[in-house]
């Protein structure tokens, strides 16, 4: 925790200090200050202030009006030798105001306070970010090159190029809407999770097909699909009945 403390009179600053440092040596005094104008600029100045002892009445005036002056968004103890303050206290970022002189326990509980705000404080941001994450859907990296080896070549063929690729003989082929066939590496399985499928879909275990090469669809028998590709050869390709109610939405998407 890093604590300002703000206190006029140097002997009950110290007192203060001495009484932080007894309760709590993780506690990092960052700053003190015995007055408005010097209570500004140490907030100023830290950046990183996350909560402040703050006695209200001070030589140069009351603490309220460092609120008026610099834009504070820790929150602060209260200290005053008078109870009058405390509504006008609460209004202004106050989780706690002592009365003095101040009791080592009160402060201790009023520390108690703050680390516990702060943890529920902390977890809900945790639990927001974690709801967050798993509400916020994953969108997979799909390739949009192929790098391919034909003969001693090396050729870059973009996805959308892609007509159909074909399993046959034990081997993938790409075409392209070129009319070119290149020999994959891949398996149909492997490259129909890295192809983005609102734009391709596998019609069966030899065919994954782009959605611009589909020419057309007719009914087969049993509630099947038989697909005419746009540069395949005369070949059927048929389309599953299990899977034909899912070929059917992604076709109309």
């Amino acid at each position: 925790m890093n604590l300002l403390i703000v206190e006029d009179e140097i002997p009950a600053q110290q007192r203060i200090v001495k009484m932080v440092k007894d309760l709590d040596k993780t506690v990092n005094i960052i700053a003190t200050a015995d007055s408005i104008d010097a209570a500004v600029e140490a907030i100023q100045h830290h950046s990183d202030i996350e909560l402040a002892l703050m006695d209200i009445e001070l030589a140069d005036g009351q603490s309220f009006e460092i609120f008026k002056r610099v834009d504070i968004k820790f929150p602060v103890i209260f200290t005053t030798a008078y109870d009058e303050y405390a509504l006008k206290a609460f209004k202004v970022n106050s989780i706690d105001y002592l009365l003095k002189p101040i009791d080592r326990n009160e402060l201790k509980l009023a520390f108690d306070k703050f680390n516990s705000l702060t943890k529920q404080e902390h977890s809900q941001q945790l639990n927001i970010q974690e709801l967050i994450k798993q509400l916020k859907p994953v969108t997979p990296a799909y390739k949009n090159r192929f790098l391919i080896k034909s003969g001693t070549r090396l050729v870059s063929v973009a996805a959308d190029e892609i007509q159909f690729l074909h399993a046959a003989d034990k081997l993938v082929y790409m075409h392209t809407k070129q009319g070119n066939k290149f020999v994959m590496d891949q398996s149909l399985d492997e490259l129909i999770k890295l192809l983005n499928p609102e734009h391709f879909f596998q019609l069966n275990r030899q065919y994954i097909a782009a959605i611009t090469a589909i020419k057309s669809v007719h009914n087969y028998f049993n509630g099947k699909l038989k697909i005419d590709l746009l540069g395949s050869a005369d070949e059927e390709v048929v389309v599953s009945r299990e899977r034909a109610p899912e070929f059917k939405t992604w076709l109309g998407q």
